[in-house]
């Protein structure tokens, strides 16, 4: 990653207390919040969230109990020096899940209650309101919120999360992380995308008692793996090709599968061994190199990478074996609605030339994350834009950040006192949307922060 130019921040007298103002409640806000209070007994952060539940997020907001953690519950403690923390917080709970892999919304209860012990002595503040503009200055940071207060602060931290489009005003299609609301039991539903988002939904249909047939369609047709017991691989470094082009990377990483699993695993301990170093992985590729990825290798990639618990695989599995659910590949061009009012999905299949038009009681997208991060921005956001304060990056992953996670402008200056973690952050580090990248991510940049580094 290029190193951009950058005036460190003046830091506070010493008899003042570093002030830090994260916009936006999620994981990764939460995460960031519990990493400063925890490292520094003076430090002050004030969480500005328009949501009432500190640490849900689109990710752990959920409800429904068959919506399942896609890592084992020992990798999800919120600290990295203290991996058994959240076993033991589950120790008891018969809230959702095998005890393996636990319900989002129990996670979410986790993240919830991170910063209880801070809720009281005055260095905590939970703002429910919305951000709409972020100033940097001199002397510190301002955060303009939607009843008119000024939060003013050293430090912002955007935690925005994932970056979402609005909702069809038509309501034709339905988002990945809406509530699709009440479905004709006996309707055909199409899901547009193949990945976690999708498995959720199917599950939540049939846990309803849906009855109709359940069509997915997506551009390669292909399923999230199931989890299964493993042992990764140890990687250092100086094993990894490094900066090689994509095709020579999964050569390699093929290569060390079959190593995987002629010493008696599976390729999942090499996915799994590779994991620390992805972000290294992805700054050493030059920018049409990750394009390349983008295009042809990272539907392959995030099938293996993000997983699905066994439970979770043997339910599709059903769906697909009795054809209530179907996978087909191809595109999804356009949602409508047909002369009888009723919805119609303009989709093109695989092998054949022309659209056909799909009736179907409901559309829901589940494709993913990857949405433009400038037409669906949130306000904070939207504004740093319109000022020239940020720029996205020019693969449309995220905003630009330098290595400590500083906003670049479009100037390519870094920023002094906004930084970026999580999901928008990851067009500098590709993989950041799961909790164990996170409270890495975290815990680095508070110790930087409070450091002065």
């Amino acid at each position: 990653m290029t190193e951009l130019p950058v005036i460190a921040p003046a830091r506070p007298a010493p008899d003042t207390a570093l002030h830090v103002l994260v916009i936006g409640g999620g994981a990764s806000g939460v995460l960031m919040a519990a990493q400063l209070l925890r490292q520094d007994p003076r430090a002050r952060v004030t969480i500005v969230e328009a949501a009432n539940m500190l640490g849900c997020g689109l990710a752990y907001s959920t409800r429904d109990p068959d919506h399942l953690l896609n890592t084992r519950a020992d990798n999800m403690s919120a600290w990295p020096d203290d991996p058994g923390h959240f076993a033991r917080w589950l120790e008891g709970r018969t809230d959702g899940g095998d005890g393996v892999f636990v319900s989002r919304a129990t996670y979410g209860a986790y993240l919830g209650g991170l910063l209880d012990p801070w809720r009281a002595g005055g260095r905590l503040a939970c703002l429910r309101h919305r951000c709409l503009r972020v100033e940097e200055g001199a002397a510190g940071v301002a955060a303009h919120l939607d009843d008119g207060q000024v939060i003013r602060g050293h430090l912002a931290v955007l935690a925005t999360g994932i970056c979402v489009p609005p909702p069809d005003l038509r309501g034709i299609v339905t988002g990945g992380w809406e509530d699709p609301g009440p479905i004709d039991p006996d309707a055909r539903v199409i899901i547009v995308g193949s990945g976690l988002s999708m498995v959720d939904q199917v599950l939540s249909l049939m846990k309803a008692g849906h009855r109709g047939q359940i069509v997915s369609i997506s551009r390669r047709g292909l399923l999230p793996r199931p989890h299964a017991p493993g042992r990764p691989l140890t990687l250092r470094a100086e094993d990894i090709p490094l900066g090689a082009p994509v095709s020579r990377l999964l050569h390699w990483l093929r290569g060390l599968a079959r190593q995987a699993e002629a010493g008696g695993g599976t390729w999942r301990d090499a996915v799994d061994g590779l994991r620390p170093h992805l972000a290294a992985v992805w700054q050493a590729l030059p920018q049409a190199e990750r394009a390349r990825f983008l295009r042809h290798a990272v539907t392959w990639w995030e099938v293996h990478r993000h997983r699905i618990p066994p439970a979770s695989a043997e339910r599709i599995g059903a769906a697909l074996a009795s054809g209530q659910l179907a996978v087909r590949r191809g595109s999804f061009l356009r949602g409508g609605r047909g002369a009888d009012g009723g919805i119609r999905a303009l989709v093109r299949l695989r092998g054949h030339a022309d659209p056909v038009a799909l009736g179907a009681g409901r559309i829901i997208d589940c494709r993913g994350i990857r949405h433009d991060p400038a037409r669906n921005a949130g306000p904070p956001v939207a504004d740093l834009l319109a000022r020239g304060r940020v720029r996205v990056d020019p693969l449309r992953l995220g905003l630009e950040v330098t290595a400590d996670c500083r906003l670049v402008d479009a100037g390519g200056r870094a920023s002094a006192r906004i930084l970026a973690i999580g999901p928008v952050s990851r067009a500098a580090f590709w993989e950041i949307t799961a909790i164990p990248d996170i409270r890495g991510q975290t815990a680095r940049l508070a110790a930087g922060i409070l450091t002065g580094a």
